[in-house]
């Protein structure tokens, strides 16, 4: 089944892209969510109509996903946890934690636009992917550091 994409998905494509889908993901996900729209003449015209905008559109998602990539890259952020035997933590560093870290630096993401590696349960440095946008990842350091905890008797 064909549809014209109404925003960019990033597992089918750009907006006003006109893709194949199986008949069940366009009837059951894409069209009740305003995500798609049937191809037929009149989707067409409106598409045709509609380019210069969804151009504009695009270019303007891609300068602001190529200025947060810029803020990111090369950016180091320290995220402290318990540690117990072998530096193993307590628990994991979860993306929610990186968050609460890149926030603490002056950036703010989406959880869900981070690219974590296998769960992170010792100490060291690890390279944390952040999706900013328009087919573009910038890298964050993280250091997974042992807690300080003050004099415990």
């Amino acid at each position: 089944m064909e549809i014209i994409l109404k925003e960019t998905i990033e597992t089918l494509g750009q907006e006003g892209e006109i893709v194949k889908v199986k008949p069940g993901f366009a009837r059951n996900f894409l069209i009740p969510r305003q995500k798609a729209v049937l191809v037929n003449k009149a989707s067409l015209a409106r598409l045709d109509k509609e380019k210069q905008a969804i151009a504009a559109r695009l270019a303007e998602q891609k300068k602001q996903a190529e200025g947060l990539a810029a803020q990111l890259e090369g950016k180091v952020v320290a995220v402290a946890k318990r540690v117990g035997d072998e530096n193993r933590l307590f628990g994991s560093v979860t993306s929610n934690d990186v968050v609460v870290a890149l926030q603490a630096a002056g950036v703010t993401v989406d959880k869900r636009a981070l690219v974590m590696p296998d769960a992170i349960k010792t100490v060291g440095e690890y390279k944390v992917g952040v999706k900013t946008g328009y087919q573009t990842t910038a890298f964050v350091l993280v250091q997974v550091v042992p807690e300080t905890i003050g004099d415990v008797q």
